[in-house]
Protein backbone atom coordinates (compact mmCIF):
# COMPACT_ATOMS: atom_id res chain seq x y z
CA UNK A 1 0.00 0.00 0.00
CA UNK A 2 2.56 2.10 0.80
CA UNK A 3 4.34 1.58 -2.42
CA UNK A 4 0.97 2.08 -3.93
CA UNK A 5 0.66 5.58 -3.11
CA UNK A 6 3.80 6.46 -3.41
CA UNK A 7 3.55 6.11 -6.57
CA UNK A 8 0.42 7.16 -6.96
CA UNK A 9 1.89 10.75 -5.54
CA UNK A 10 4.87 10.22 -8.10
CA UNK A 11 2.11 10.34 -11.07
CA UNK A 12 0.35 13.13 -9.70
CA UNK A 13 2.71 15.12 -9.65
CA UNK A 14 4.14 14.48 -13.33
CA UNK A 15 0.54 14.96 -14.23
CA UNK A 16 0.51 17.77 -13.02
CA UNK A 17 4.24 19.03 -13.80
CA UNK A 18 2.88 18.02 -17.52
CA UNK A 19 0.15 20.01 -17.30
CA UNK A 20 1.80 23.19 -15.67
CA UNK A 21 4.16 22.51 -18.96
CA UNK A 22 1.26 22.00 -21.60
CA UNK A 23 -0.49 25.56 -19.87
CA UNK A 24 2.65 27.44 -20.27
CA UNK A 25 3.37 26.37 -23.76
CA UNK A 26 -0.04 27.45 -24.79
CA UNK A 27 -0.36 31.11 -22.94
CA UNK A 28 3.27 31.38 -24.87
CA UNK A 29 2.05 30.81 -28.25
CA UNK A 30 -1.51 32.17 -27.40
CA UNK A 31 -3.05 30.23 -30.53
CA UNK A 32 -6.02 27.58 -29.43
CA UNK A 33 -8.74 25.62 -31.70
CA UNK A 34 -12.22 25.33 -30.90
CA UNK A 35 -14.41 22.09 -31.71
CA UNK A 36 -17.42 20.81 -31.51
CA UNK A 37 -19.51 17.81 -30.19
CA UNK A 38 -23.03 16.89 -30.09
CA UNK A 39 -24.68 13.98 -27.30
CA UNK A 40 -24.59 11.14 -28.52
CA UNK A 41 -28.22 9.14 -28.48
CA UNK A 42 -27.35 7.42 -25.14
CA UNK A 43 -26.30 11.08 -24.04
CA UNK A 44 -23.36 9.54 -22.01
CA UNK A 45 -21.48 9.64 -25.19
CA UNK A 46 -20.23 12.49 -27.85
CA UNK A 47 -20.49 12.51 -31.67
CA UNK A 48 -17.52 14.55 -33.05
CA UNK A 49 -18.42 17.01 -35.99
CA UNK A 50 -16.81 16.45 -39.34
CA UNK A 51 -14.48 19.35 -38.46
CA UNK A 52 -13.81 17.46 -35.29
CA UNK A 53 -13.48 13.90 -37.06
CA UNK A 54 -11.21 15.11 -38.94
CA UNK A 55 -8.83 16.79 -36.37
CA UNK A 56 -9.29 13.54 -34.40
CA UNK A 57 -7.73 11.73 -36.89
CA UNK A 58 -4.82 14.13 -37.65
CA UNK A 59 -3.67 13.42 -33.83
CA UNK A 60 -4.21 9.90 -34.04
CA UNK A 61 -6.74 9.64 -32.09
CA UNK A 62 -5.94 11.60 -29.08
CA UNK A 63 -9.03 13.60 -29.10
CA UNK A 64 -11.26 11.29 -28.65
CA UNK A 65 -9.02 9.29 -25.70
CA UNK A 66 -8.70 12.38 -23.88
CA UNK A 67 -12.66 13.20 -24.15
CA UNK A 68 -12.89 9.82 -22.97
CA UNK A 69 -10.02 9.75 -19.80
CA UNK A 70 -12.25 13.19 -18.50
CA UNK A 71 -15.32 11.97 -19.18
CA UNK A 72 -17.09 11.47 -22.30
CA UNK A 73 -20.76 13.26 -21.58
CA UNK A 74 -20.08 16.61 -22.52
CA UNK A 75 -23.15 18.99 -22.26
CA UNK A 76 -24.41 21.74 -24.18
CA UNK A 77 -21.86 24.91 -23.88
CA UNK A 78 -19.71 22.87 -21.57
CA UNK A 79 -16.19 22.83 -22.61
CA UNK A 80 -13.04 20.74 -22.16
CA UNK A 81 -9.78 22.39 -22.79
CA UNK A 82 -6.46 19.81 -24.06
CA UNK A 83 -3.25 20.63 -23.69
CA UNK A 84 -0.44 18.78 -26.00
CA UNK A 85 -2.38 16.81 -28.35
CA UNK A 86 -0.28 18.26 -31.47
CA UNK A 87 3.12 20.08 -31.52
CA UNK A 88 2.07 22.24 -34.46
CA UNK A 89 -0.30 24.79 -34.84
CA UNK A 90 -2.68 24.57 -32.02
CA UNK A 91 -1.15 23.93 -28.00
CA UNK A 92 -4.49 24.24 -26.58
CA UNK A 93 -7.45 22.32 -28.31
CA UNK A 94 -11.22 23.54 -26.37
CA UNK A 95 -14.27 20.97 -27.18
CA UNK A 96 -17.35 22.75 -26.41
CA UNK A 97 -21.15 20.62 -26.52
CA UNK A 98 -23.49 21.58 -28.93
CA UNK A 99 -26.10 19.34 -27.58
CA UNK A 100 -28.44 17.50 -29.56
CA UNK A 101 -27.52 17.01 -33.43
CA UNK A 102 -30.81 16.99 -35.35
CA UNK A 103 -32.73 19.99 -33.98
CA UNK A 104 -34.44 22.76 -35.88
CA UNK A 105 -36.98 25.42 -35.80
CA UNK A 106 -38.84 25.19 -32.54
CA UNK A 107 -41.70 26.61 -33.48
CA UNK A 108 -42.89 27.23 -29.86
CA UNK A 109 -39.92 29.26 -29.07
CA UNK A 110 -39.71 30.44 -32.72
CA UNK A 111 -35.75 30.07 -32.91
CA UNK A 112 -33.91 28.06 -34.63
CA UNK A 113 -32.36 25.88 -31.56
CA UNK A 114 -29.43 24.66 -34.02
CA UNK A 115 -28.18 27.88 -35.06
CA UNK A 116 -28.66 29.43 -31.68
CA UNK A 117 -27.30 25.77 -29.83
CA UNK A 118 -23.57 26.91 -32.26
CA UNK A 119 -23.81 30.70 -31.32
CA UNK A 120 -23.88 29.74 -27.30
CA UNK A 121 -21.69 26.88 -27.58
CA UNK A 122 -19.02 28.88 -29.56
CA UNK A 123 -19.33 31.90 -26.99
CA UNK A 124 -18.52 29.47 -23.95
CA UNK A 125 -15.68 27.91 -25.84
CA UNK A 126 -14.16 31.54 -26.65
CA UNK A 127 -14.87 32.05 -23.31
CA UNK A 128 -13.15 28.99 -22.07
CA UNK A 129 -9.85 29.66 -24.22
CA UNK A 130 -9.59 33.12 -23.02
CA UNK A 131 -9.64 32.30 -19.49
CA UNK A 132 -6.37 30.52 -20.43
CA UNK A 133 -4.66 33.26 -21.79
CA UNK A 134 -5.30 32.54 -25.71
CA UNK A 135 -5.52 34.98 -28.14
CA UNK A 136 -5.77 33.61 -30.98
CA UNK A 137 -8.84 31.42 -31.75
CA UNK A 138 -9.19 29.06 -34.20
CA UNK A 139 -13.43 27.91 -34.49
CA UNK A 140 -14.17 25.24 -36.65
CA UNK A 141 -17.91 25.37 -38.65
CA UNK A 142 -19.79 23.47 -36.02
CA UNK A 143 -22.19 22.98 -38.96
CA UNK A 144 -23.22 26.35 -40.06
CA UNK A 145 -20.02 28.53 -39.96
CA UNK A 146 -22.33 31.88 -40.38
CA UNK A 147 -24.25 30.85 -36.49
CA UNK A 148 -20.35 30.33 -35.18
CA UNK A 149 -18.75 33.62 -36.92
CA UNK A 150 -22.12 35.55 -34.76
CA UNK A 151 -21.29 33.55 -31.69
CA UNK A 152 -17.51 34.16 -31.72
CA UNK A 153 -17.35 36.92 -32.83
CA UNK A 154 -20.03 39.18 -30.68
CA UNK A 155 -18.64 37.44 -27.20
CA UNK A 156 -15.27 38.07 -28.22
CA UNK A 157 -16.27 42.18 -28.07
CA UNK A 158 -16.62 44.40 -25.58
CA UNK A 159 -16.97 48.42 -24.98
CA UNK A 160 -13.88 49.68 -23.25
CA UNK A 161 -12.03 52.17 -25.26
CA UNK A 162 -11.95 54.55 -22.78
CA UNK A 163 -10.49 52.74 -20.68
CA UNK A 164 -6.58 53.36 -19.53
CA UNK A 165 -4.72 51.24 -22.08
CA UNK A 166 -2.84 49.41 -19.21
CA UNK A 167 -5.95 48.17 -17.43
CA UNK A 168 -7.95 47.24 -21.57
CA UNK A 169 -8.49 43.48 -21.72
CA UNK A 170 -6.61 42.39 -24.86
CA UNK A 171 -9.63 40.95 -26.96
CA UNK A 172 -8.75 37.86 -29.08
CA UNK A 173 -8.35 37.56 -32.77
CA UNK A 174 -11.37 34.82 -33.83
CA UNK A 175 -10.84 33.42 -37.47
CA UNK A 176 -12.18 30.19 -38.74
CA UNK A 177 -10.64 26.88 -38.85
CA UNK A 178 -10.06 25.78 -42.26
CA UNK A 179 -11.64 26.57 -45.91
CA UNK A 180 -15.22 24.96 -45.52
CA UNK A 181 -17.74 27.18 -45.34
CA UNK A 182 -15.49 30.37 -46.01
CA UNK A 183 -18.46 32.30 -47.48
CA UNK A 184 -20.65 31.35 -44.49
CA UNK A 185 -18.35 32.33 -41.80
CA UNK A 186 -17.83 35.98 -43.68
CA UNK A 187 -21.69 36.40 -43.51
CA UNK A 188 -21.88 35.93 -40.11
CA UNK A 189 -18.48 38.13 -39.63
CA UNK A 190 -20.17 40.96 -41.49
CA UNK A 191 -23.36 40.56 -39.36
CA UNK A 192 -21.63 40.48 -35.88
CA UNK A 193 -19.02 43.01 -36.43
CA UNK A 194 -22.50 45.33 -37.57
CA UNK A 195 -23.72 44.51 -34.47
CA UNK A 196 -20.87 45.29 -32.58
CA UNK A 197 -20.85 48.51 -33.95
CA UNK A 198 -24.24 49.50 -33.09
CA UNK A 199 -23.21 48.46 -29.11
CA UNK A 200 -20.05 50.64 -30.07
CA UNK A 201 -22.21 53.35 -31.25
CA UNK A 202 -24.94 52.89 -28.43
CA UNK A 203 -22.34 52.78 -25.00
CA UNK A 204 -20.34 55.65 -26.27
CA UNK A 205 -21.08 58.74 -23.48
CA UNK A 206 -23.30 60.96 -24.51
CA UNK A 207 -20.78 63.93 -23.99
CA UNK A 208 -18.91 62.50 -26.97
CA UNK A 209 -21.74 60.87 -29.13
CA UNK A 210 -23.79 64.24 -29.83
CA UNK A 211 -25.79 64.30 -32.87
CA UNK A 212 -23.00 66.13 -34.62
CA UNK A 213 -20.39 63.60 -33.49
CA UNK A 214 -22.93 60.76 -34.98
CA UNK A 215 -23.02 62.14 -38.08
CA UNK A 216 -19.48 62.40 -38.45
CA UNK A 217 -18.76 59.01 -37.30
CA UNK A 218 -20.82 57.52 -39.41
CA UNK A 219 -19.91 59.86 -42.28
CA UNK A 220 -16.04 58.69 -41.70
CA UNK A 221 -17.14 54.87 -41.92
CA UNK A 222 -20.26 54.69 -44.92
CA UNK A 223 -18.45 56.51 -46.89
CA UNK A 224 -15.59 53.95 -47.81
CA UNK A 225 -18.22 51.79 -48.76
CA UNK A 226 -19.41 51.01 -52.77
CA UNK A 227 -22.94 53.12 -53.38
CA UNK A 228 -23.48 54.35 -50.05
CA UNK A 229 -24.21 58.12 -50.17
CA UNK A 230 -24.10 60.41 -46.63
CA UNK A 231 -26.20 63.40 -46.44
CA UNK A 232 -26.06 65.30 -43.27
CA UNK A 233 -28.74 68.15 -43.36
CA UNK A 234 -28.81 71.07 -40.66
CA UNK A 235 -30.99 72.69 -38.68
CA UNK A 236 -32.36 75.32 -41.21
CA UNK A 237 -33.00 72.81 -43.48
CA UNK A 238 -34.97 71.10 -41.04
CA UNK A 239 -37.12 74.37 -40.66
CA UNK A 240 -37.24 74.66 -44.58
CA UNK A 241 -39.35 71.57 -44.63
CA UNK A 242 -41.70 72.54 -41.28
CA UNK A 243 -40.37 69.73 -39.00
CA UNK A 244 -41.61 71.39 -36.25
CA UNK A 245 -42.16 67.99 -34.34
CA UNK A 246 -38.50 67.31 -34.27
CA UNK A 247 -37.56 70.78 -34.15
CA UNK A 248 -39.56 71.41 -30.75
CA UNK A 249 -37.25 68.64 -29.20
CA UNK A 250 -34.06 70.00 -29.81
CA UNK A 251 -35.11 73.41 -27.90
CA UNK A 252 -33.32 72.74 -24.78
CA UNK A 253 -29.95 71.55 -25.86
CA UNK A 254 -26.98 73.79 -26.90
CA UNK A 255 -26.20 71.20 -29.01
CA UNK A 256 -27.77 71.48 -32.37
CA UNK A 257 -29.58 69.08 -34.05
CA UNK A 258 -29.38 66.92 -37.65
CA UNK A 259 -30.71 64.94 -39.46
CA UNK A 260 -28.90 62.16 -41.10
CA UNK A 261 -29.56 61.06 -44.94
CA UNK A 262 -28.49 58.00 -46.28
CA UNK A 263 -28.80 56.12 -49.41
CA UNK A 264 -27.64 52.76 -50.50
CA UNK A 265 -28.22 51.71 -54.43
CA UNK A 266 -27.61 48.07 -54.17
CA UNK A 267 -29.96 46.94 -56.89
CA UNK A 268 -29.63 46.46 -60.43
CA UNK A 269 -32.13 49.52 -61.32
CA UNK A 270 -31.35 52.05 -59.02
CA UNK A 271 -34.36 53.90 -59.42
CA UNK A 272 -36.26 50.94 -57.87
CA UNK A 273 -38.86 51.71 -54.80
CA UNK A 274 -36.25 51.91 -51.92
CA UNK A 275 -36.84 50.15 -48.56
CA UNK A 276 -36.99 53.57 -45.94
CA UNK A 277 -35.70 52.69 -42.46
CA UNK A 278 -36.06 55.52 -40.05
CA UNK A 279 -34.27 55.26 -36.56
CA UNK A 280 -34.81 57.13 -33.27
CA UNK A 281 -31.56 59.41 -32.47
CA UNK A 282 -32.69 60.67 -29.39
CA UNK A 283 -27.64 60.78 -28.52
CA UNK A 284 -29.53 61.85 -24.34
CA UNK A 285 -32.33 61.82 -23.11
CA UNK A 286 -33.26 63.35 -19.82
CA UNK A 287 -37.02 63.71 -20.49
CA UNK A 288 -36.87 67.47 -21.17
CA UNK A 289 -39.04 69.59 -18.86
CA UNK A 290 -40.55 66.47 -18.33
CA UNK A 291 -37.66 65.29 -16.08
CA UNK A 292 -36.45 61.46 -15.48
CA UNK A 293 -35.81 59.91 -12.25
CA UNK A 294 -32.01 60.27 -11.78
CA UNK A 295 -31.78 56.52 -11.11
CA UNK A 296 -29.54 54.72 -14.47
CA UNK A 297 -30.81 58.18 -15.99
CA UNK A 298 -26.81 57.86 -17.22
CA UNK A 299 -28.35 54.62 -20.02
CA UNK A 300 -30.41 57.44 -22.03
CA UNK A 301 -26.93 57.89 -23.85
CA UNK A 302 -28.47 54.47 -25.89
CA UNK A 303 -31.39 56.12 -26.76
CA UNK A 304 -29.97 56.47 -29.80
CA UNK A 305 -29.90 52.40 -30.31
CA UNK A 306 -32.58 52.82 -33.23
CA UNK A 307 -30.12 55.24 -35.37
CA UNK A 308 -27.02 52.90 -34.21
CA UNK A 309 -29.34 49.80 -35.54
CA UNK A 310 -29.79 51.18 -39.26
CA UNK A 311 -26.75 52.85 -39.49
CA UNK A 312 -25.20 49.24 -38.63
CA UNK A 313 -27.47 47.49 -41.16
CA UNK A 314 -26.90 49.61 -43.89
CA UNK A 315 -23.11 49.27 -43.61
CA UNK A 316 -23.91 45.44 -43.60
CA UNK A 317 -26.20 45.57 -46.41
CA UNK A 318 -23.19 47.46 -48.52
CA UNK A 319 -20.54 45.24 -47.35
CA UNK A 320 -22.88 42.01 -47.88
CA UNK A 321 -23.64 43.79 -51.62
CA UNK A 322 -27.20 43.17 -51.48
CA UNK A 323 -29.60 43.69 -54.27
CA UNK A 324 -32.00 46.38 -53.05
CA UNK A 325 -32.01 50.32 -52.36
CA UNK A 326 -32.46 52.09 -49.08
CA UNK A 327 -32.64 55.33 -47.66
CA UNK A 328 -31.77 55.72 -43.96
CA UNK A 329 -33.24 58.64 -42.21
CA UNK A 330 -32.01 59.71 -39.13
CA UNK A 331 -32.83 62.59 -36.98
CA UNK A 332 -30.65 63.61 -34.64
CA UNK A 333 -31.36 65.26 -31.21
CA UNK A 334 -30.86 65.48 -27.33
CA UNK A 335 -33.57 65.93 -25.27
CA UNK A 336 -32.71 68.53 -21.85
CA UNK A 337 -34.28 70.72 -19.88
CA UNK A 338 -34.00 74.43 -20.10
CA UNK A 339 -35.46 77.68 -20.58
CA UNK A 340 -35.97 77.50 -24.14
CA UNK A 341 -37.42 73.45 -24.07
CA UNK A 342 -40.72 72.74 -24.87
CA UNK A 343 -42.94 73.25 -21.67
CA UNK A 344 -45.74 70.29 -21.18
CA UNK A 345 -48.99 71.30 -22.93
CA UNK A 346 -47.04 73.31 -25.76
CA UNK A 347 -48.65 72.75 -29.20
CA UNK A 348 -45.76 72.18 -31.99
CA UNK A 349 -46.97 71.57 -36.06
CA UNK A 350 -45.37 68.49 -37.90
CA UNK A 351 -44.31 68.22 -41.79
CA UNK A 352 -47.73 66.72 -42.68
CA UNK A 353 -49.36 69.76 -40.96
CA UNK A 354 -50.49 67.80 -38.48
CA UNK A 355 -51.02 69.63 -34.87
CA UNK A 356 -49.68 68.11 -31.54
CA UNK A 357 -50.38 68.95 -27.91
CA UNK A 358 -47.08 67.48 -26.12
CA UNK A 359 -48.47 66.76 -22.67
CA UNK A 360 -45.02 64.82 -21.75
CA UNK A 361 -41.48 65.97 -22.81
CA UNK A 362 -40.39 62.37 -22.01
CA UNK A 363 -42.64 61.30 -24.73
CA UNK A 364 -39.93 62.74 -27.45
CA UNK A 365 -38.88 60.31 -29.46
CA UNK A 366 -42.48 59.80 -31.24
CA UNK A 367 -42.51 63.77 -32.15
CA UNK A 368 -39.14 63.23 -34.09
CA UNK A 369 -40.14 60.08 -35.88
CA UNK A 370 -43.66 61.84 -36.64
CA UNK A 371 -41.73 63.92 -39.27
CA UNK A 372 -38.83 61.30 -40.51
CA UNK A 373 -42.02 58.95 -41.56
CA UNK A 374 -43.79 62.19 -43.21
CA UNK A 375 -40.36 62.86 -44.87
CA UNK A 376 -39.86 59.09 -45.88
CA UNK A 377 -42.93 59.31 -47.70
CA UNK A 378 -41.21 61.67 -50.20
CA UNK A 379 -39.13 59.05 -51.57
CA UNK A 380 -42.30 56.84 -52.49
CA UNK A 381 -40.78 53.48 -50.45
CA UNK A 382 -42.08 50.28 -51.23
CA UNK A 383 -41.78 50.28 -47.47
CA UNK A 384 -40.96 52.21 -44.31
CA UNK A 385 -39.74 50.91 -41.39
CA UNK A 386 -38.69 52.83 -38.05
CA UNK A 387 -36.47 51.29 -35.25
CA UNK A 388 -36.60 52.89 -31.68
CA UNK A 389 -36.33 52.87 -27.95
CA UNK A 390 -39.49 54.13 -27.94
CA UNK A 391 -41.70 53.04 -24.39
CA UNK A 392 -40.63 51.68 -21.23
CA UNK A 393 -44.08 49.72 -21.69
CA UNK A 394 -42.59 47.68 -24.65
CA UNK A 395 -39.75 45.87 -21.78
CA UNK A 396 -42.59 45.56 -19.22
CA UNK A 397 -44.66 43.77 -22.17
CA UNK A 398 -41.95 41.38 -23.41
CA UNK A 399 -38.86 42.13 -21.03
CA UNK A 400 -35.55 41.56 -23.34
CA UNK A 401 -37.04 38.26 -24.54
CA UNK A 402 -38.20 39.96 -28.05
CA UNK A 403 -38.77 43.06 -30.14
CA UNK A 404 -42.00 44.06 -30.30
CA UNK A 405 -43.37 45.03 -33.88
CA UNK A 406 -46.16 47.16 -35.07
CA UNK A 407 -47.41 46.02 -38.89
CA UNK A 408 -49.48 47.05 -41.43
CA UNK A 409 -48.63 44.16 -43.87
CA UNK A 410 -48.65 40.53 -42.79
CA UNK A 411 -46.10 39.48 -45.70
CA UNK A 412 -43.65 41.76 -44.29
CA UNK A 413 -44.52 40.79 -41.50
CA UNK A 414 -43.68 37.15 -41.63
CA UNK A 415 -40.66 38.05 -43.00
CA UNK A 416 -39.51 39.51 -40.33
CA UNK A 417 -40.65 37.24 -38.05
CA UNK A 418 -38.64 34.65 -40.32
CA UNK A 419 -35.42 37.05 -39.84
CA UNK A 420 -35.79 36.88 -36.17
CA UNK A 421 -36.34 32.93 -36.26
CA UNK A 422 -32.89 32.77 -38.30
CA UNK A 423 -30.64 34.73 -36.23
CA UNK A 424 -32.12 34.07 -32.85
CA UNK A 425 -33.18 37.72 -31.98
CA UNK A 426 -36.53 37.38 -32.24
CA UNK A 427 -39.55 39.46 -32.89
CA UNK A 428 -43.13 39.38 -31.66
CA UNK A 429 -45.89 41.39 -33.53
CA UNK A 430 -48.14 43.73 -31.20
CA UNK A 431 -51.34 44.72 -32.30
CA UNK A 432 -51.89 48.09 -34.12
CA UNK A 433 -55.33 48.76 -33.69
CA UNK A 434 -57.89 52.26 -34.92
CA UNK A 435 -58.27 51.61 -30.69
CA UNK A 436 -54.76 52.89 -29.58
CA UNK A 437 -55.28 55.49 -32.88
CA UNK A 438 -58.55 57.15 -31.17
CA UNK A 439 -56.88 57.11 -27.45
CA UNK A 440 -54.04 59.72 -28.91
CA UNK A 441 -57.03 61.55 -31.12
CA UNK A 442 -60.59 61.86 -29.81
CA UNK A 443 -59.29 63.31 -26.42
CA UNK A 444 -57.72 66.22 -27.71
CA UNK A 445 -59.60 69.32 -28.63
CA UNK A 446 -56.93 72.06 -28.91
CA UNK A 447 -55.47 69.74 -31.64
CA UNK A 448 -55.19 67.00 -34.03
CA UNK A 449 -53.18 64.55 -31.52
CA UNK A 450 -51.95 64.13 -27.94
CA UNK A 451 -48.24 62.82 -27.62
CA UNK A 452 -49.44 60.99 -24.62
CA UNK A 453 -52.74 59.04 -24.21
CA UNK A 454 -55.20 59.80 -21.56
CA UNK A 455 -55.66 56.40 -20.07
CA UNK A 456 -52.92 54.11 -18.68
CA UNK A 457 -52.27 50.37 -20.14
CA UNK A 458 -50.88 50.03 -23.49
CA UNK A 459 -48.23 52.58 -23.21
CA UNK A 460 -46.39 50.93 -26.71
CA UNK A 461 -49.91 50.34 -28.24
CA UNK A 462 -50.86 53.72 -28.02
CA UNK A 463 -46.97 55.04 -28.60
CA UNK A 464 -47.41 53.06 -32.58
CA UNK A 465 -51.03 54.55 -32.69
CA UNK A 466 -49.41 58.48 -32.80
CA UNK A 467 -46.80 57.00 -35.49
CA UNK A 468 -49.51 55.56 -37.82
CA UNK A 469 -51.07 59.17 -37.75
CA UNK A 470 -47.92 60.37 -39.90
CA UNK A 471 -46.71 56.73 -41.85
CA UNK A 472 -48.04 57.11 -45.31
CA UNK A 473 -50.54 55.23 -46.12
CA UNK A 474 -49.30 54.73 -49.72
CA UNK A 475 -47.10 51.89 -48.42
CA UNK A 476 -46.75 48.98 -46.10
CA UNK A 477 -45.19 50.32 -42.72
CA UNK A 478 -43.72 48.65 -39.77
CA UNK A 479 -42.60 50.02 -36.40
CA UNK A 480 -40.19 48.36 -34.32
CA UNK A 481 -39.83 49.32 -30.32
CA UNK A 482 -36.49 47.96 -29.22
CA UNK A 483 -36.89 49.41 -25.80
CA UNK A 484 -36.57 45.92 -24.21
CA UNK A 485 -33.86 44.77 -25.82
CA UNK A 486 -31.56 48.36 -25.87
CA UNK A 487 -29.20 46.08 -22.82
CA UNK A 488 -27.38 43.33 -22.34
CA UNK A 489 -27.72 43.46 -19.03
CA UNK A 490 -31.70 42.36 -18.62
CA UNK A 491 -31.31 39.13 -20.89
CA UNK A 492 -29.28 35.07 -20.71
CA UNK A 493 -27.29 35.72 -23.90
CA UNK A 494 -23.88 34.68 -23.20
CA UNK A 495 -22.84 35.97 -26.58
CA UNK A 496 -23.28 39.87 -25.41
CA UNK A 497 -21.46 40.76 -22.05
CA UNK A 498 -23.07 43.62 -20.38
CA UNK A 499 -23.75 46.98 -22.02
CA UNK A 500 -26.02 48.20 -24.77
CA UNK A 501 -26.54 45.10 -26.64
CA UNK A 502 -27.04 46.42 -30.84
CA UNK A 503 -29.84 44.24 -31.05
CA UNK A 504 -31.98 43.66 -33.23
CA UNK A 505 -28.96 44.66 -35.99
CA UNK A 506 -29.04 41.01 -37.14
CA UNK A 507 -32.56 40.24 -37.54
CA UNK A 508 -33.14 43.76 -39.62
CA UNK A 509 -29.64 42.86 -41.81
CA UNK A 510 -31.24 39.34 -42.36
CA UNK A 511 -34.70 40.81 -43.25
CA UNK A 512 -32.74 42.72 -45.90
CA UNK A 513 -31.22 39.78 -47.11
CA UNK A 514 -34.51 38.16 -47.53
CA UNK A 515 -35.60 41.16 -49.04
CA UNK A 516 -32.72 40.97 -51.15
CA UNK A 517 -32.96 37.21 -52.30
Amino acid sequence: MALFLISSRKTVHQLVTLSQRCYSSCSKMKRGLLLGVYEGDSGNDVVLTPAAAKYNELVNGKLVTNINLAGPKIKKTKTRVFWGLENAQHACVAVVGLGKKNVGINVLEEIDEAKENIRTAVAAGCGALENVDVKEIDVEPMGDAEAAAEGSLLASWIFQEFKNKSKQKVLPNVSLYGSDQADSWEIGKIKAQAQNWARRLADTPANLMTPTIFSDTVTSVLRSLTNVQVIIHDKQWAEDKKMGSFLSVSRGSVQEPKFLEIHYKGADNTSEAPIALVGKGVTFDAGGISLKSPGNMDEMRADMGGAACVVASIKAAAELKLKVNIVGLIPLTENLPSGSATKPGDLVIAMNGKTIIVDNTDAEGRLILADALCYAAEFKPKLTLDIATLTGAMGVALGAAATGVFSTDATYWEALKTAGTFTGDRVWRMPLWQHYNNKMTKPVKAADVNNMAKVKGGGACSAAGFLREFASDACPWMHLDIAGVMSSNNDDLNYLHGGMSGRPTRTLIQFLRQLSA
